[in-house]
């Protein structure tokens, strides 16, 4: 059967056009378009099933997670469906299940997961989403979407355990770039992750040493990685 990932790219599109929290059909595409650039920094031209384990994975990564959607079971149903009928072979099938289903970053607060190679570049292109330009408008869009507030002095940043923590606990926008932003560039898998990493972390610290600078609501020693 020839691979076709056209069924998968309409039920990703169904699924997170609309979403306002900065995880839309956009952002699954920027992550698709990002896996396959790192991989072939790092390694070359992919072969046609490694290529549809990527963008598959990517373009469904957020069409099973609880904060876009409301019944995981039956979009991981939908989702099964679908990679059966796409052409990816049964390997990477389960390739694409695993890497959607334990990549997030509240997924491996509790216990890490060891993706696959190909499912270390999806999960490093979704990180580096998360971060540098694009990183600091979707957190804002997000904080918004969730009602924080974008900073409040007397909030500090906490060191998250679990992800029902991180799903709950009190917090604000700018406390989301030191409780977890800040700290992804350390957790990329690849090389050419690594590399991006580093530098979309440096153009954020650059964003929040102005940001202190224009506010001042920084200063206190909370406010660094832990």
């Amino acid at each position: 059967m020839p691979v076709d990932l056209t069924a998968i790219k309409d039920f990703a599109e169904q699924t997170l056009t609309g979403d306002a929290s900065g995880h839309d059909y956009l952002h699954a595409g920027q992550v698709a378009r990002l896996a396959v650039s790192l991989y072939e920094d790092d390694h070359g031209q992919l072969d046609e099933q490694d290529f549809a384990i990527l963008v598959a994975a990517a373009l469904l990564h957020d069409t099973i997670d609880d904060k876009v959607v409301s019944d995981v079971i039956a979009q991981q149903d939908k989702v099964e469906t679908l990679l059966q009928q796409s052409g990816i072979a049964p390997i990477g099938q389960a390739i694409v299940a695993e890497t959607i289903t334990h990549l997030s970053y509240s997924a491996n607060l509790e216990k890490h997961y060891d993706l696959s190679e190909l499912g270390q570049y999806v999960q490093d292109a979704d990180r580096l989403e998360a971060i540098g330009a694009i990183g600091i408008a979707r957190t804002f869009a997000y904080g918004g979407q969730k009602g924080h507030p974008i900073y409040d002095p007397a909030i500090k940043p906490v060191a998250l355990q679990d992800k029902a923590q991180y799903r709950s606990h009190q917090t604000t926008t700018i406390n989301h770039f030191y409780e977890k932003l800040l700290k992804l560039a350390d957790q990329l898998n690849t090389p050419a992750g690594k590399t991006e990493g580093n530098r979309r972390t440096a153009f954020m610290e650059g964003f929040l040493t102005e940001f202190n600078r224009e506010t001042g609501a920084l200063s206190d020693p909370a406010f660094k990685v832990q």
